[in-house]
Order: structure tokens, then C-alpha cells, then sequence
């Protein structure tokens, strides 16, 4: 009986195959005594080769149109995860000036970047190419001879002969959503004491100018992105979705703030010695953070620019293994050296990890990933106890640790651990992107270079506009208004209305938490 079963099944199955194989023949159009399928073209009513080569090509643009777009939509998210850490690690009496300050600056940062900023940077790029052949429009370029690119000059406000594509919309998009977030890093070193519309300033700078110059000079065509064509160093400086580009340049700018603006009112003791300010709201902090470690898969996958590249899966995946072992790294170090597994430090450690692996995503293995994502959240633990115990600069949220610190280790691992399998062709030079460690020490000399150009621009530049913006307009609230936060003064509303905000009877004078605002005209004591 069961011999009959198989038997039975057996027939069946080889039965249903023919059938299915005798369908598949009679609807092929190259089935039968026309291989070449000439007669299928000639039938009327049926797609040419011309017909299906069209639909094709629509089809392969149209699916990087919907990747492009949708993983921007998914960075743009980046500005909630933004905001709700750095508010969660702020104090109660901060909280809307905070929470608002996160969102202005996505939007002077959009209308600044559309103004002068896309124009700048991609102005002379000509596109992207998985987003059609309207980029070329994108043609004009200020080179400086034996150098390279320094500046594109067309496509301001979208304008300009052929700007009016869908291609170079797209690029806008996904551009823009990258540049807010190098405006918002350096909101978390000034949380808690700068000038709501001193921000304001700063952001359309940024938008404007600082941003896209730099850019410009990695990512639109630049000198840069040429060295390897022009001197022969690797690939020129290569950075994937942004470790440079975007997270060392918005934390230099965090560090320069940090200098200029100086440390919270009561944040040193007359000792020297930094007294912790606790965040509000933890939980708020860690759900900003899974925030962010959703959207940088967006990030750094989404930065292929093609749906069709198939390396997005290696993207994807090292970005999920560099910043889950940076958390990790960050929370056992906190929880060996204090007894405590610290939950800011494991959500910062996380961030270090993912903004580390951003340059080099697309150029290593698992193993180096893993690697690059644990030495990051070593480094933003010491970092972040260096930048306030021995610099003494006081950035509440870590954007120097996590953005800048982390940001130039990303561009140096890419120029030590690429390993050759991924790059062919990236900013005209032939073969895979190769480091240090896999032949091409000449990679590494070019990264190097980038973090020398962000130190001169990304530090430099801004560090003087913020003196300037200092003295001409003034970065700091009054005192008075800082010891009552921010909320009221800047913003009229109170974040928690409802809520009685306690005051901390311990603290000194100079942090004044426990003093009434009407006690206090002006500090003239250098606090």
C-alpha cells in the first residue's frame, strides 16, 4: 500500500512538471522555430525590443527613484531620535527649548541648503548616476588648477537650464536630510544656555556654507574626492554615508561651541572638578536612541544611491553589528570601572559604534566591523571623561565624544581595514578601495588628509564665525535666565506645566538651582 502511495506520487509529480514545462513553452516568445524571437516582435499589439528595453529602463531607475526617496524619508526621522535624546539628557527646566531648538534647526537647515547649499556642493557633480542622466545638468564646477574642485555654482534654489529633473530633486532630498543632521550635532554642546535665535544664525551658516563646502570637496567631485586621480593616493578620500562628511564635521563644529559658549552655570566646582547634571528623562534618551539606530540603516544603506546594488546588504548588517558591539563595549566599561552597566553612556556607546562604521560600511568584513564598532564605544567612555575633567568643556548630551571623536576614527579605520572587495570605479579610480592593512597604504594617507582639511574648516572656520556671532549678537542667555531654564524665558511654555520641578537644595551658589531668580540682577563673579 504505501509502495502504491509513492508510486502514485511520484507519477503526480512528474506529471504537474510536464504540464508546467509544456505551459512555459507554448507562452515563451522564443519557444518553437523562432529563437530569436523575431516573429513575437513582428505580432502586432506586442512590445518591440525597444518597447521592453524602455520598460526596463524604467523599471531599474524607478525602483532607485523608490529607494532613494524612502530611505531619505526614513533620515529625515533622524531629527526625532536627535531630539529626544539630547532632551532626554537635559534637565526638566530645558526641556522645550530643547525639544524645539531640535526641530528649528531641520528647518532653517532645509531653506538654507536650498538656498546656496545643494548648489554649492553638488552644483558641479553631475548627479547620481543610478537617478537618471538629468544630473548633468549639474555642470559647473570652480577648480583650482593642479588642485581640483572647490565649489559648485549651479542649481541654486533648484534653478538653473535642466535643474527641473526628478534625478536631481531626488539627490536634493536625500542630501538635504544628511545635512540637518550635521546642523543638529552641535545643538547637544550648546543645550541648556545658548540664545534660541543665536541658533538660528548658526544653522544657516552651517546650511549655507560651512556644510557644503566640505561637501563639496568629498562627495561633489571636490579636491578631495580626487586626490587618487591627481596624486595617486588611493581612491582619494572616501567616505560612504558620512563619518566624515556629516558626523566629524557637525562634531568639530560641537567643539568649537563647546569652547566659545562655555560650561553651564555650577557645572565646575570652585575645585576644577565637574559635578554630574543628570538628564530629565532617560527613557526618552534610549527610545531617541533606538530612534537613531533604526534610521542609520537608512543612512548608510540608503547611500548607494541604487537599489540594484546589491552591497547594501553588507552595509546594512555592519552597521547593526558595529553599533550593537559598541553599546555593548561602552555599557560592560561603565559597568566595570563604576559597578553600574550606565544606560546614557550604553545609548552613547551605541551612537559611537554607528557613527564609526558610517565611512567604511561598504569596504569591510563582519570581523573588521566588529572591531571598529567596539573600539568606538571604548573611545567615547574616555573621550567623554577626557573633554570634561581635562579640557573642561561641558557638553551635556557627548556629541564631541560620540560625533567628533568617533567620526575622525571612522575616516581613519575605512583607510586601514578596506579590504578591496567593494569600490571599483569610486571617484575614478579602477580596482576596490583597499587600506593600509590590505596593500594600499596611499588610502590611508588621503583619510588622513580629510581629518587634517576638518580640523582647519570644520573646527577652524566655525570657532571663529562663533567668536564673531559671540561678540556681534551674543551666543549665552542671561544668567538669571539659564538658573531658571530655558523653557520660559526663550520659549514662553513650560515643557511639564503640571509638574513642580524640584529644586536641589545641595548645590552651591554658582549653580543656584535653589535660588530664586528674583535674588539674583546679574552675576558679575566669573563663574
Amino acid at each position: 500500500m504505501k509502495k502504491s502511495l509513492k508510486l502514485l506520487g511520484i507519477i503526480l509529480f512528474l506529471g504537474a512538471l510536464a504540464l508546467a514545462l509544456t505551459f512555459a513553452l507554448a507562452i515563451s516568445p522564443t519557444s518553437g522555430s523562432d529563437p530569436t524571437g523575431a516573429a513575437y516582435i513582428a505580432t502586432t499589439g506586442n512590445e518591440t525590443i525597444t518597447d521592453v528595453a524602455t520598460t526596463a529602463n524604467k523599471a531599474y531607475y524607478g525602483a532607485n527613484y523608490v529607494w532613494v526617496m524612502i530611505t531619505g524619508f526614513m533620515v529625515f526621522f533622524f531629527q526625532c531620535g536627535f531630539a529626544m535624546v539630547e532632551t532626554g539628557f537635559c534637565r526638566g527646566k530645558n526641556a522645550a527649548h530643547t525639544m524645539t531648538m531640535n526641530f528649528m534647526v531641520f528647518l532653517v537647515g532645509a531653506i538654507g541648503y536650498f538656498l546656496t547649499g545643494f548648489a554649492i556642493q553638488f552644483g558641479g557633480s553631475g548627479g547620481a548616476a543610478g537617478l537618471g542622466t538629468g544630473g548633468s545638468a549639474l555642470n559647473a564646477m570652480l577648480s583650482i588648477p593642479g588642485l581640483g574642485g572647490i565649489l559648485g555654482y549651479k542649481g541654486f534654489m533648484l534653478s538653473g537650464n535642466g535643474i527641473y529633473d526628478p534625478g536631481i530633486f531626488a539627490l536634493f532630498f536625500f542630501q538635504m536630510v544628511f545635512m540637518d543632521t550635521t546642523v543638529t550635532i552641535p545643538t547637544g554642546a550648546l543645550a541648556e544656555r545658548v540664545k534660541y535665535s543665536a541658533v538660528i544664525i548658526l544653522s544657516f551658516f552651517i546650511s549655507m556654507f560651512l556644510y557644503p563646502l566640505f561637501g563639496n570637496w568629498v562627495w561633489g567631485g571636490g579636491f578631495l574626492a580626487t586626490l587618487g586621480q591627481n596624486f595617486g593616493l588611493g581612491h582619494g578620500v572616501v567616505d560612504f554615508a558620512g563619518s566624515a562628511v556629516v558626523h566629524s564635521m557637525g562634531g568639530m563644529i560641537a567643539l568649537s561651541s563647546a569652547i566659545v559658549i562655555g560650561p553651564r552655570i555650577g557645572k565646575f566646582k570652585k575645585d576644577g572638578t565637574a559635578r554630574p547634571f543628570p538628564g530629565h528623562d532617560i527613557p526618552m534618551a534610549i527610545i531617541g536612541t533606538i530612534i537613531l539606530f533604526f534610521c542609520w540603516f537608512s543612512f548608510n544603506a540608503g547611500s548607494t544611491l541604487n537599489s540594484s546594488d546589491f552591497r547594501l546588504a553588507v552595509v546594512a548588517t555592519n552597521t547593526m553589528i558595529a553599533g550593537a558591539i559598541g553599546g555593548l563595549v561602552a555599557m560592560f566599561y561603565m559597568w566595570i570601572k563604576y559597578g553600574k552597566p550606565d544606560p546614557s553612556m550604553t545609548a552613547n556607546g551605541a551612537l559611537a559604534g554607528l557613527v564609526a562604521i558610517t565611512a567604511p560600511c561598504a569596504f569591510v568584513n563582519g570581523p573588521c566591523a566588529f572591531f571598529i564598532g567596539g573600539v568606538a564605544g571604548y573611545l567615547v567612555c574616555i573621550s567623554v571623561a577626557f573633554v570634561e575633567n581635562k579640557l573642561k568643556l561641558d557638553d551635556p548630551v557627548g556629541a564631541i565624544s560620540v560625533h567628533c571623536v568617533n567620526g575622525v576614527w571612522g575616516v581613519i579605520a575605512l583607510g586601514l581595514f578596506a579590504d578591496g572587495a567593494y569600490g571599483d570605479g569610486i571617484n575614478g579610480v579602477a580596482g576596490g578601495v583597499r587600506g593600509l592593512f590590505y596593500g594600499d597604504p596611499s588610502q590611508l594617507v588621503a583619510q588622513l588628509i580629510a581629518v587634517a582639511v576638518l580640523v582647519i574648516w570644520g573646527f577652524g572656520v566655525s570657532y571663529i564665525f562663533l567668536k564673531v556671532l559671540d561678540k556681534v549678537w551674543g551666543l549665552r542667555v542671561k544668567p538669571e535666565e539659564e538658573l531658571a531654564g530655558l523653557d520660559i524665558p526663550e520659549m514662553g511654555v513650560s515643557a511639564y506645566p503640571d509638574i513642580q520641578l524640584i529644586k536641589s537644595p545641595e548645590l552651591d551658589y554658582y549653580s543656584a538651582d535653589n535660588i530664586e531668580i528674583k535674588q539674583i540682577k546679574r552675576f558679575k563673579e566669573k563663574v
